[in-house]
């Protein structure tokens, strides 16, 4: 069985004192929910990652990042390098997410350079793939998301276990139309088949989280699907009950 991951994508959000609230709440409820067969993680701006290692350090929450440079370091002025995303104890680092994607032009190639610097750093990538409206209504989804894990998997080699992906419907968020569990899972399975035909063994182990708006009210039944092991939540990440809630149903 693989262990379910929720994973809180914060964005461009917070502040010194709301992230205090905020880490404060889910750390005691975490700790007052005894123990957990779900793993769980906040992944903060670059400038809060000090203050997630203060406050994280030593609970079961974990922490991570929301982007990284594909170099390792020199003149690339408002990068962020991996080895310094590891110098603050980040377990995870989000890559190719879909807003990096479509707002900072970051082509799949790029994403796999980027995967390959956090797994040089000891760290876990979140790979971030799925299809905008357009694609999925030309019967693209599979040709879509394929070709961007493929990029990874082509790169990473027999690293694959090392990796998350996280399947992000982009035509489902914020547009008012919504992906089923079943939708879900169909792609979700398709990953699944893509990881086992690169290593059958890490396939059965690798998490493939879903990055589809997931809420307390849906979460049950996304996760109860067999290829969803978890989510990376976005807004519902922002308040401590909402993602206490999720983080509840994945157990």
């Amino acid at each position: 069985m693989r262990r379910k991951l929720v994973v809180g994508n914060w964005k461009m959000n917070g502040s010194r004192a709301a992230n205090a609230s905020l880490l404060a709440g889910i750390v005691a409820g975490v700790n007052a929910s005894g123990t957990s067969s779900a793993s769980c993680a906040v992944c903060a701006p670059a400038p809060y990652l000090s203050q997630c290692q203060d406050a994280l350090s030593g609970s079961p929450v974990a922490w991570g990042a929301q982007d990284v440079s594909a170099q390792p370091g020199g003149a690339f002025t408002g990068e962020v390098a991996a080895a310094m995303l590891a110098d603050f104890a980040c377990k995870y680092v989000i890559v190719g997410h879909s807003e990096r994607r479509a707002y900072h032009g970051e082509s799949s190639e790029l994403v796999a350079k980027k995967t390959v610097a956090v797994l040089d750093a000891g760290m876990t990538p979140i790979v971030c793939v799925g299809e905008t409206l357009a694609e999925r209504e030309a019967g693209q989804t599979v040709a879509v998301v394929s070709g961007q894990l493929g990029a990874v998997l082509d790169l990473v080699g027999e690293r694959v276990a090392q990796i998350v992906v996280a399947y992000e419907p982009v035509w489902a968020i914020g547009t008012g139309k919504t992906a089923t569990p079943a939708m879900a899972q169909e792609v979700h399975a398709q990953l699944r088949a893509q990881l086992m035909a690169k290593n059958a063994v890490a396939a059965e182990t690798v998490q493939i989280l879903y990055g589809g708006s997931m809420k307390p009210d849906n979460a049950l039944e996304l996760m109860a699907q067999p290829d969803i092991d978890g989510g990376l939540i976005g807004g519902a990440a922002l308040k401590a009950a909402d993602f206490l809630a999720i983080l509840h149903a994945a157990n």
